[in-house]
């Protein structure tokens, strides 16, 4: 019977799969690539930093060993975070507010974005400028002062990428909850001209 492919979906989460499919092009687009594109930005974070730390410890060696981490950690961190923060509470319907979103999306880009990648570099090249003996270390008194007078200029350097990160993170956060509102303008089925005819 036509009438048994109308039955409703038990969850919220069902209901928004179903007015998804429904959505334009541009805004599946959007929806599926944005967090893509904050993720890819937070590499060339992770790179960056990676970059202004080896500059600052001298480092000259073991540039790929370096890199990959991180390229990769940055990247899946972002896309996690993104996806159980933002998109996830909106699909099931507990995220409505659109300053929420917004805020949501800007301190992911901002903290898991930016702030992760150079707290992830620190460790990383203190550990190589250690190993191989590029930067003179300091005595554990100094240490505190030491490593502060290292990171308060690459910070410095990634104030910028911050703020960019956390301004793109707010965007996409607030056009995800556009499109939420569109989702949930929708009908919940798109019916079948040929079972309303029978």
């Amino acid at each position: 019977m036509a009438g048994e492919n109308f039955l409703e979906p038990r969850s919220h989460a069902e209901i928004m799969d179903m007015k998804y499919e429904q959505l334009s092009g541009v805004d599946k687009y959007v929806y599926e690539q944005g967090p893509v594109i904050l993720a890819v930005n937070s590499s060339f974070c992770g790179l960056l930093s990676n970059s202004l730390f080896r500059r600052v410890l001298n480092i000259t060696t073991a540039r790929i060993t370096s890199t990959i981490p991180m390229v990769v950690i940055p990247f899946i961190s972002t896309m996690v975070t993104y996806q159980l923060v933002v998109k996830q509470p909106l699909m099931n319907g507990d995220l409505n507010c659109s300053i929420c979103a917004s805020t949501r999306g800007g301190l992911t880009g901002a903290i898991v974005g930016c702030l992760h990648p150079f707290l992830i570099a620190l460790p990383l090249n203190a550990g190589l400028a250690t190993r191989y003996e590029t930067a003179p270390l300091p005595s554990k008194e100094n240490m505190l002062k030491y490593w502060k007078g290292i990171c308060s200029p690459v910070l410095k350097k990634m104030r910028l990428p911050i703020l960019l990160q956390f301004l793109f993170g707010a965007y996409l956060g607030s056009q995800h909850h556009g499109i939420y509102i569109k989702m949930l303008k929708m009908p919940a089925f798109k019916k079948d001209p040929e079972d309303l005819s029978d």
